[in-house]
């Protein structure tokens, strides 16, 4: 329900005004000077002010001003006994939504109402999904190694130095891209990604660089390649390991005389763009594996970002943990749930084969399925995504039969067993649709192919 003030120092208008609003279901509140009502404006949260202008003490032109640098979205409409045009302009001009002369027609002010507050919450609509779609997520952390990071993005980032993020899976790396592009003189242009591991090999040039009409078969119109859509700003070219050895020779090119050709066209075309590449690789393995360009690789890594796993900087869990349960919390609209001192314990001792995105994946689990304090007994609860969810799973979880760890000489063979265990559950979880299981757990089709064929993994096995 909209709650209104009304500036006046006219008690009959006051009333009238309280009485039409009322009767429309406003909450209504008046005050007699515009001293007394930047106070309430500073001390509420009202959706609209009805301002006289001559008033004693402060003038309402004045307490429009005053009233719009502490609440910015705050609509005022302005009322006067001597309505001019050049009064209206200069409210108008001051930032106000309309303005109204005495005495004021009734139907004309209920319509200015609902209008000036659709306008109101329109603004503070807009604001909100702009927050969501152009608030980049904050690098959480206090770990040295995120520290470091922190201090080379600070460094780099108002630079044109091209960048390599390496790092697993899931470790924030396109978060270090991000904030490669925010800190940079480009931040006002766009940052365009594109993932090489997601695009058939015959397709990545015309996404990188485009294509003319009529240059292959399904090309039915010109298309403009992201090196073109990311110039002023920056491209981002995720997983670029696996691009193709084609593919790489056209990038090379571009990144060294910063000129693209659209596939099937003969004309260069200048490009602008600051590169940051990403990959879960080693390109060096690579490189003498024949797979990767060493030239590509020079021009890449101007500047190495590697991105730690989550297992190598535990110290961080409890920061990141209270961060996912307040964002996943607002998100559901419920109260933030608390975690023990022993459950965050219990999920520092984790493998994390997913890293940040598994941690976040389980604290929504546990968000869901624990009460409102999260113990160690439902972090070993449902830590497990193939163990059974019932009423008493927590309490049997400290006794449930565990792995035998002495089978393993390190902690890699571990950290393959867990990962090659949970992802046969969940194949076998989506009868082995393998294109499910891939969005069911949030790695690229491809890696989750390669990761079948690391693990020796076999329908029916």
């Amino acid at each position: 329900m909209a709650k209104i003030l009304i500036i006046d120092d006219e008690r009959s208008i006051r009333s009238a005004l309280r009485e039409i609003l009322e009767y429309e279901d406003y909450v209504v509140e008046d005050i007699d000077n515009g001293v007394d009502g930047l106070e309430l404006i500073r001390k509420n949260d009202y959706d609209l002010v009805l301002c006289d202008i001559k008033m004693n003490r402060m003038d309402g032109m004045e307490v429009l001003t005053e009233g719009l640098s502490i609440k910015p979205d705050l609509p005022f409409i302005m009322i006067s006994g001597h309505g001019t045009v050049e009064t209206a302009v200069e409210a108008s001009k001051k930032g106000a939504f309309d303005f109204i002369s005495k005495p004021p027609d009734m139907n004309r002010l209920l319509i200015t109402v609902r209008n000036a507050l659709d306008r109101g919450s329109l603004v503070v609509e807009a604001k909100v999904l702009k927050r969501k779609v152009s608030k980049v997520r904050p690098i959480l952390g206090e770990s040295q190694a995120i520290l470091r990071i922190k201090e080379t993005i600070d460094r780099v980032g108002p630079t044109d130095a091209r960048v390599l993020v390496t790092g697993a899976n899931g470790s924030g790396k396109e978060l270090v891209a991000r904030w490669l592009h925010e800190k940079s003189n480009r931040s006002n242009g766009p940052i365009i990604e594109v993932n090489c591991a997601a695009i058939p090999s015959e397709l990545i040039e015309s996404e990188l660089f485009g294509h003319e009409k009529g240059s292959f078969t399904s090309a039915i119109k010109q298309r403009i390649g992201k090196f073109e859509s990311a110039s002023g700003g920056t491209l981002f070219l995720d997983e670029i390991g696996d691009m193709s050895q084609s593919a790489q020779a056209k990038v090379l090119r571009a990144l060294q005389e910063s000129k693209i050709t659209r596939v099937g066209g003969e004309k260069e075309i200048d490009v602008d763009v600051r590169v940051v590449a990403a990959t879960n690789k080693d390109l060096l393995k690579e490189i003498e594996a024949g797979n990767f360009r060493m030239d590509l690789y020079h021009r890449l890594s101007v500047i190495l970002i590697h991105v730690p796993p989550l297992t190598e900087r535990r110290e961080d869990i409890a920061l990141l943990t209270q961060s996912f349960l307040e964002e996943i919390c607002s998100e559901y609209g419920m109260p933030v749930k608390k975690v023990s001192d022993a459950a965050l314990e219990a999920l520092k001792a984790l493998p994390w084969t997913g890293n940040i995105r598994e941690l976040r994946n389980m604290v929504e689990r546990l968000i869901i399925l624990s009460d409102k304090v999260i113990t160690d007994s439902d972090v070993k609860a449902f830590a497990n995504p193939s163990a059974p969810v019932t009423a008493d799973a927590a309490a049997t979880a400290a006794t449930a039969p565990q792995t035998d760890f002495d089978q393993f000489t390190n902690f890699q063979e571990y950290k393959d067993y867990a990962e090659r265990e949970y992802i046969k559950f969940k194949l076998e979880k989506n009868n082995w649709n393998v294109s499910k299981t891939a969005d069911d757990i949030d790695i690229q089709r491809s890696h989750l192919y390669s990761k079948i064929e690391k693990f020796g993994l076999k329908r029916g096995e």
